[in-house]
């Protein structure tokens, strides 16, 4: 693997791209820690304690959202405005039609959406601040300063994952969330060392602990890259003096098509509810009730939580390998599948093979992102509650990113990560 990065960084295209995504994500986590200004942050970290809802989104930035720092919203705004967009995609035949002759535009309305969703949430946030007695010195100025700087913090994270969509390695979105997650590493860590200190925990739980994420990134590498393979032939045909056609390929179906995109948007679409409850009904007796039958780690909550990530993976397959295309384009090419029809038949023995192969990819996701849950029980701590689906979001996340890169190796005739 280092002599693969090695050889990654002598290309100077590649090295280029490297330094260019490390650069962007160093400025990233520099935002993470300008915070906004008049806010009392002793306040406020006195409130995150005791909110799981907001320590998940926490989560997502970083520690930006608990320092109250001018990328507090990460890029939450845009995943949100990505996940209406996708629905009303799938939904109206219009904007079907807009995504397959220009899906610039379709980013485009979607920067639109993020900006009107970053807006509305930042002011909702400077309500709670202020309900909160967060403002040092609360006035108009510093309540409207605080809404602008948290709205532009969101689109500028925006516009950075775009800069290294463009011009650096990997998905820039992605690794935005990426590096938050892997940022809140050391806090784990010191949390599981305090309470076997403690003896709040036994030390063998602990090492369970460890174990069992272990396992889990040796399960989620197996699944990420797991795919099942159709055998294609392709009938001989003459054109003038010359044959062609006649050999055999094979079409691979991955079991994870979506990769973590359904991990993000259920976790995004998921802890909505609850952030506006601590938002609009802080200290209320709804807001107990909520907690208490709809909060993170109740029956409700992870219910909710496997079944959406099952159905966004199965949602995002569809997106990312459609049978009825695949069949007419064998079709065309005069592809076929042995012992079945082309066309039709063909769609539809696809469609089989991958609801089969995502239905247990889906469910291996919901399971290791519910596993933490279970694991808390044991241990306790609220960063451990959560830390399935940032285990997920990084492993997927470094294996897409690595991908890129052994693409771009083998276009140079280097041997890639993934052997």
């Amino acid at each position: 693997m280092f002599e693969t990065l090695i050889n990654a960084l002598k290309v100077k295209e590649i090295r280029r791209k490297i330094i260019f995504t490390l650069l962007i994500l160093v400025v990233v986590r520099f935002g993470a820690y300008i915070p906004i200004p008049g806010i009392d942050s002793a306040v406020l970290s006195q409130i995150f304690s005791n909110n799981g809802i907001l320590d998940i989104i926490d989560t997502f930035s970083g520690g930006s959202l608990s320092r109250f720092t001018i990328f507090a919203m990460s890029i939450v705004p845009y995943i949100n405005a990505s996940i209406i967009m996708t629905l009303l995609t799938a939904g109206f035949d219009r904007l079907k039609q807009i995504a397959k002759e220009d899906n610039k535009k379709i980013a485009q309305y979607t920067r639109y959406l993020t900006l009107a969703l970053a807006l509305v949430q930042a002011i909702g946030l400077t309500i709670f601040i202020n309900a909160s007695n967060g403002f040092a010195d609360p006035n108009a100025f510093t309540w409207i300063v605080c809404a602008l700087t948290m709205t532009a913090g969101a689109m500028l994270l925006m516009w950075l994952g775009e800069l290294i969509n463009e011009h650096g390695i990997g998905n820039g979105i992605s690794l935005i969330i990426f590096i938050g997650i892997v940022s809140r590493v050391p806090v784990l860590v010191n949390t599981v060392m305090q309470q076997v200190s403690s003896g709040n925990t036994h030390g063998y739980m602990a090492i369970l602990l460890l174990v069992a994420l272990l396992l889990a990134v040796v399960g989620i590498v197996a699944v990420q890259q797991g795919e099942r393979r159709v055998t294609v032939h392709y009938a001989k045909r003459v054109v003038g003096r010359k044959m062609y056609g006649g050999q055999s390929t094979f079409i691979p179906i991955k079991l994870n098509q979506a990769g973590v995109i359904p991990i993000i948007f259920a976790s995004s679409l998921l802890i909505l509810p609850g952030t506006i409850v601590s938002i609009f009904f802080a200290d209320t007796g709804f807001a107990q009730f909520f907690q208490q039958w709809f909060g993170v780690n109740t029956p409700v909550y992870i219910v909710f939580y496997a079944l959406l990530i099952i159905v966004f993976t199965f949602f995002y397959s569809v997106i990312a390998f459609n049978p009825a295309d695949v069949a007419d384009n064998l079709k065309k090419s005069g592809g076929f599948i042995p012992g079945i029809r082309p066309g039709k038949p063909t769609s539809e023995a696809l469609q089989k093979i991958l609801t089969r192969i995502t239905l247990f990819g889906a469910i291996f996701l919901a399971i290791i992102a519910l596993l933490p849950n279970i694991l808390g029980g044991f241990i306790g701590g609220m960063q451990l509650q959560f830390g399935g689906t940032s285990l997920l979001i990084a492993v997927g996340v470094a294996l897409d990113t690595m991908k890129q890169m052994e693409s771009q190796l083998l276009m140079r005739h280097y041997q890639g990560f993934l052997k």
